[in-house]
This record gives structure tokens, sequence and C-alpha cells, in this order.
């Protein structure tokens, strides 16, 4: 850390290999929030080398302490000893086969023991995957179309239809789908009475950048029971890092229908529908099955995650460290005088940035400043902290320090016009699109 402190990095290589991606892909990565949509060009790296605990290396040799972890899919740290090993001894074995494998079995029981929802199990790849099948699902239970939606759940046509990226879905599609804010308890209960016995399911985030109110969660329990339709919790980024049980665990709320993903698996591709057994039954009808749900490689490693969950306090690590974090950072918003433009929310093992508009700078500007300066010391982040159990104290005490530093910068840097624009070595970056309110 102290090394690359002191110099300004250089991103020649990522920038040319850039360059040779766009060539044949169409944002230059696999994932919009790995691409140079999200990330500031001239400042930032795009193309990872190795990582290994919780760190990774760029192509350019550049060392990070990374806050991001793989969109919050590595839990316990890139290159886990144990995880690698099992994966390596079911490699040998075979990784996908032509009938399935005991593993989905052990996995499957794991994930019911822990999960409160959880009576059967179905996997698959991908966080909308399960999320899309989850709604059929929902669908063909109720007999009824519509869908009330809070928060992200993938790029489906029944979801991303109500973002701004609704592009090529049908007008038809996009009138099934409706959305409702976090904590507003009215407002669902509005859409609920005004299209009453409409609604196949609410689908929504138990918990993102805001706590839940008192109340709201079990309030939306008792409303999609009033209503006849299902309770969908996403937890595929609470589930398995809020609590072993995820978030309906933490605050004792248990929905009909989960889907998980991210914290499983340590990093490999792996999701899982699940919920009480009188409609995960009727998976079989909506006929939800892939080629690599029984993939034994992914499953291998979340036996691992799974068990290790169970046995030691990894989330509990985990929370506090992190809590530690925000609360540090958040002395140093307060010192610097930068509430009104800066703020840390969300549960301390994935707590969230915002960013406001300021007379001296607005909100982009500002942000690409502040993710120029914290990888120039060596820490990369894209507007979260996705802690692990890989993080130390020293490390997350040194980014801390490197983050009391930069803030201090920023506010001196605000109290005249155009200076953090002046600061920038790159373009602020484009405004972002925004999947959750």
């Amino acid at each position: 850390m102290d090394k690359l402190s002191s110099k300004l990095l250089n991103f020649q290589r990522s920038n040319v290999l850039l360059d040779r991606a766009l060539q044949v892909t169409p944002i230059g990565s696999q994932t919009f929030s790995k691409s140079y949509r999200i990330l500031p060009r001239g400042v930032s790296p795009f193309f990872v080398e190795k990582a290994h605990g919780c760190r990774f290396w760029d192509i350019d040799g550049n060392e990070f302490i990374d806050l991001v972890n793989s969109l919050g899919s590595v839990t316990l740290g890139f290159c886990d000893p144990i995880v690698d090993s099992a994966v390596q001894l079911q490699m040998k074995k075979g990784v996908t086969y032509s009938l399935a494998h005991s593993i989905e079995i052990e996995v499957a029981e794991l994930i019911v023991d822990m999960v409160p929802s959880a009576e059967m199990v179905q996997f698959a790849k991908n966080g909308t995957d399960v999320t899309s099948a989850a709604v059929r699902l929902a669908r063909h239970i109720t007999k009824r179309d519509k869908i009330a939606i809070c928060g992200y759940h993938g790029w489906q046509d029944w979801s991303i239809s109500t973002t701004t990226r609704d592009f090529g879905i049908p007008d038809g599609v996009k009138s099934l789908s409706y959305t409702f804010s976090y904590n507003d308890l009215t407002a669902l209960e509005q859409l609920l009475y005004t299209h009453k016995g409409e609604f196949a399911a609410v689908i929504m985030e138990p918990m993102t950048h805001q706590w839940p109110d008192d109340g709201f969660l079990k309030g939306v329990r008792d409303l999609t029971k009033r209503h006849g339709a299902l309770l969908i919790f996403d937890e595929i980024v609470t589930g398995f890092r809020f609590s072993n049980g995820g978030a309906q665990e933490l605050f004792g709320v248990t929905p009909d229908l989960t889907t998980l993903g991210k914290g499983m698996a340590n990093g490999y591709p792996l999701s899982a529908l699940t919920g009480r057994k009188e409609y995960m039954t009727a998976v079989d009808e909506i006929f939800f099955s892939s080629t690599f749900g029984g993939e034994t490689l992914s499953l291998a490693a979340s036996k691992v995650v799974l068990t290790r969950l169970k046995d030691q306090p990894i989330l509990d690590y985990i929370s506090n460290e992190g809590r530690r974090l925000a609360v540090a950072v958040q002395e140093s918003i307060e010192l610097y005088d930068l509430s009104n433009v800066f703020n840390l929310s969300g549960h301390p093992s994935w707590s969230i940035w915002s960013i406001s508009d300021h007379a001296n700078s607005s909100a982009l500007e500002t942000r690409t400043f502040l993710l120029q300066e914290l990888m120039s010391q060596g820490i990369f982040v894209i507007g979260s902290h996705n802690i692990t159990a890989a993080h130390s104290r020293e490390d997350l005490q040194g980014v801390a320090n490197i983050y009391s530093g930069i803030l201090e910068k920023l506010s001196l840097a605000l109290k005249h016009p155009g200076t953090v624009n002046s600061l920038l070595r790159c373009t602020p970056t484009a405004p972002l699109f925004k999947v959750r309110g």
C-alpha cells in the first residue's frame, strides 16, 4: 500500500486491452458493473491478472485492496484454500455428468437447514435465472399476471422493463410490472387494492441501502397474504451475507419463495430458487431446468462455504469489521463537513455510497474524483464496500485512513467552483444506470 500511494498508477495495458475488447464485445466486458460505463477511463484498471485474499493485481501490475469482491459474490476471499481444494478434488472426478450427482442433494439440504423459507431447492447459475423462475412460478400458482417490484431483480423483461433500460420489451410485457418504493407500505397497499385480485406476487429485496422501518417487512407479508399474492424475497445479495439465513432470518419475516446467489459459492457461478414445498413442487410444471444447474464444481464450492458459515462466526466477523470501516468513514465525513455531499448507508457487510450535487461540483464530478483518488491509493471501489472474511482489521483501518485523507482533500476542493473538476485526470463518468432507488 505504501508503495502504491507514492506514485501515479499506470493503466496503459488496461487501456490498450479495453480498445481491443471493444472491437469484439459491446461494452468491453461481459458484466455492466465491470465496464467502462462504471469506471472512469484513465484512472481505473479494467482487467485483472490475479487475485488472492482481499487483493487483486491488474494486468499493469498494480495491487489493490478489493472492496467490490466480484460484485459481492466472494465471501471468504479470493482463492480460499479450502474452497479451492474441494473444487480441485471434484474436478478430478468430473464437472457435469449425464445424471444428477449426490452433491446436489447435500447442498440443497444445507440450504434447507439454514434458510427459514427453504423446504425445497432448485439450482441455476445467475440471479436473473432464479428471480425469473420465481415470478413464473408465482404466476402459475396464482393464475394471475401482474407483479409488484421493489429493487433490482436482473435483466429479464418483466424486471428491467421498469427501468430506463426498457428497450426491446413489448408494451404488453411492461404493462404487467408495477413498482413501489422501499419502506412505503401505503404505496404497496394502494397498488394491491387498486388492482385487487390481479397480482401474482410481490418481489423485493428485503434490504439494500435502507434499513426497513419498524413493521415494514411484516406489513408486506400481511398484505400479500390478504391479497392472495406470493411474497418473494430476492436475497441474491443479502442471502448468506446479512446472516446465515439471510435478511429473512435477520428481520424475522419469512416469504413464500426466496432467490439466492452471490454469497453461496465464493465466486463460483451458482444460484438457487427455494421456498415452501407446496409451491416448489410446481417447479416441474413450469419447466425450470438447465444443463448446468447441477454443475459440480460450483456445488463443491458452495458446500464448503455453507458448511463454514454454519460452523464458524464468519458473518459476525464480516459485519463487525464492516461496521468499524463504516463508522470510521462516517466520522471523516462529519469531520470535514461533507454530510450534505457524501453519505454511507446500508448493512455493514455491504455499505453503499450516495453522492449529491454541490454548488461547486456535480455528483458525477465528485464521484469520479473519489474513485480516482481511492484507486491511486490502491483501493478498488465502485460505490459500495463488500467486506469479506479475508479483509483484516489492519487492511480496513488502512482503507479508513486513506478515506480520511481523500475526504479532507475533497472538502478543501469544494470551497471553490471548478476545483474538483480541475483535479480530475480523466473525463467524469456518465450518468449511471440506476437499478435501485
